[in-house]
């Protein structure tokens, strides 16, 4: 391994320079330094060290405070070098910027360079059964022990929780509050006796959700993370940066690599994990369906052929640019220190719509070879894959419905349903099981 393998580059201060420079600059230091031959582990440790990782993090924390549009190309200049990115999954999506933003120090150092490097996976221990867009209404219970916390409860919808080193867990740590008021955040260890995670299988053959089940699990008191009974406020945090980065989509380099300590992909050859198979991510359906959808419409001549089609196939595209342009609001806003109330909101809300759009062109578009799936149906059944994965985008992340309150209430200011659940203890309100 050249010496050049092992540099690590210090983050650039907060620039001017165009995106000629910044695309010159990632890729002379991806071209000194990518190696097939590497380990995914040491590749992502690489990336982290260089704070290529997560450019659009603060540059205490591995980042290099560029906006969220020079990110993208970071990100798109690895991939042209032929080279994969940092590591996927809800740690840089969730985790890592929930805990830069509310965690003590001691806590961003303890995980965040596991997190930016992939060295420890997460999932996010949210949905309840009877907690699913009344959030605050959990039941999951967390009794202080000492220096530890014991976790009862059972959680659903649990995204990579079977791959998952950590979780970001909601529990209630006292019910005789208002329900919102009564609730904690922790990042429990996943690899103990007390958890039990069951794959969920949906319609389209794969399990990307789990059910799980807490039996008298543990978690330290330091692994709280701001601060007890302040967990809605965390908690929210968590959802702001999910349907941030649910509605703004991705580009740039692909991998199949899992981060975490599960799979075992961390020691094996990072060179085989290039441009891997991600059809199954949740992401990557919600951030690349419609364009896939779009350049199928235009390699289709019965598709352009048709003007009703084409008219519908233009409203996506309309869809895919309006998008584009509210990133493009976002940055320009932030760039002097603004933030637009509700953007992200109206960002998961495209997203959906963009969904729809594809569950009703791509059958369309195939026509009857459009109900085929697997590897007899055109482009391998990923059309239908996505048709049948569309539903989900509008349901997870908060439904569409709880989606139009919260832009109504907190930004357009309209008053809210009559409700006496913020007031009243959480062990008096009445449920269908009576009260608490």
């Amino acid at each position: 391994m050249s010496d050049a393998t092992t540099s690590t580059d210090k983050p650039s201060e907060p620039s001017d320079r165009d995106n000629s420079e910044l695309r010159a600059e990632v890729s002379s230091w991806v071209t000194a330094n990518w190696d097939p031959d590497l380990t995914v582990g040491e590749w992502w440790t690489m990336l982290r060290d260089a704070h290529w990782s997560v450019p659009a993090w603060p540059s205490e924390w591995f980042g290099r405070d560029l906006s969220r549009g020079e990110a993208v190309v970071v990100a798109e200049e690895i991939a042209k070098a032929g080279a994969i990115g940092p590591p996927g999954g809800l740690g840089l999506l969730l985790a890592g910027p929930t805990i830069i933003a509310q965690g003590t120090d001691e806590q961003k150092q303890r995980y965040i360079p596991s997190i930016v490097d992939g060295s420890e996976a997460w999932c996010q221990l949210f949905s309840e059964p009877e907690a699913g867009s009344d959030l605050a209404s959990i039941r999951t219970s967390a009794l202080r022990d000492g220096d530890e916390w014991i976790i009862n409860g059972q959680k659903v919808w649990t995204s990579a929780g079977h791959i998952a080193d950590l979780g970001m867990l909601m529990a209630r740590t006292d019910p005789t509050v208002p329900k919102h008021a009564g609730i904690s955040y922790f990042a429990p260890p996943m690899h103990q006796d007390g958890i039990d995670i069951r794959p969920l299988k949906e319609m389209t053959g794969r399990a990307l959700f789990n059910e799980v089940f807490i039996s008298d699990a543990r978690v330290a008191h330091d692994a709280l993370i701001g601060g007890e009974g302040k967990g809605w406020a965390v908690a929210n945090t968590t959802l702001m940066f999910e349907r941030s980065g649910l509605g703004a989509g991705g580009t740039g380099a692909t991998s199949s690599a899992v981060p975490g300590t599960v799979h075992g992909h961390l020691d094996k050859r990072v060179g085989d994990f290039v441009r891997g198979d991600t059809s199954g991510s949740g992401a990557a359906m919600a951030g690349g369906g419609a364009s896939a959808i779009l350049k199928l419409a235009t390699s289709s001549g019965a598709a352009m052929s048709d003007p009703v089609l084409r008219d519908d196939i233009m409203k996506l595209h309309t869809l895919v640019e309006l998008a584009k342009m509210t990133n493009k609001r976002a940055k320009a806003a932030k760039a002097i220190g603004l933030e637009i109330p509700g953007l992200a909101n109206l960002s998961k809300l495209m997203m959906s719509d963009m969904m729809r759009a594809i569950v009703d062109l791509g059958p369309r578009i195939l026509g009857p070879a459009g109900q085929l799936a697997g590897a007899s149906a055109p482009h391998d059944g990923a059309v239908t894959e996505m048709v049948l994965f569309a539903p989900g985008p509008s349901i997870y992340g908060g439904t569409d419905q709880i989606q139009r309150n919260i832009i109504g209430e907190r930004v357009l200011g309209l008053p809210s349903e009559p409700r006496n659940d913020k007031t009243l203890p959480f062990n008096e309100l009445r449920t269908s099981k009576g009260a608490e």
